[in-house]
């Protein structure tokens, strides 16, 4: 069995004020390459991911999609989320 994963995250610092957005791309437990969007490309993690890195990196609209991801997914869902977590006390 092979496992194939991708994971996103959203880094928040005074609000909405700086967010960083990273998407990992996973195979079986082990991230093989990861967009950074304060980097604003893909990076290779192992030498399986160098190929991976470097075929999103050619492919500029999809690096433009991940680089406007930090307002579409991330500044977006801050909105919805900040009720159940930021404003608990």
């Amino acid at each position: 069995y092979f496992q194939e994963m991708f994971k996103c995250d959203c880094y928040f610092t005074n609000g909405t004020e700086q967010v960083r957005y990273v998407a990992r791309y996973i195979h079986n437990r082990q991230q093989y390459a990861h967009f950074d969007s304060d980097l604003g490309h893909f990076v290779a993690d192992t030498p399986l991911g160098e190929s991976t890195a470097k075929y999103f990196n050619s492919q500029t609209d999809i690096v433009e999609r991940k680089r406007a991801e930090v307002d579409t997914y991330c500044r977006n869902n801050y909105r919805v989320f900040t009720p159940f977590t930021v404003e608990r006390r």
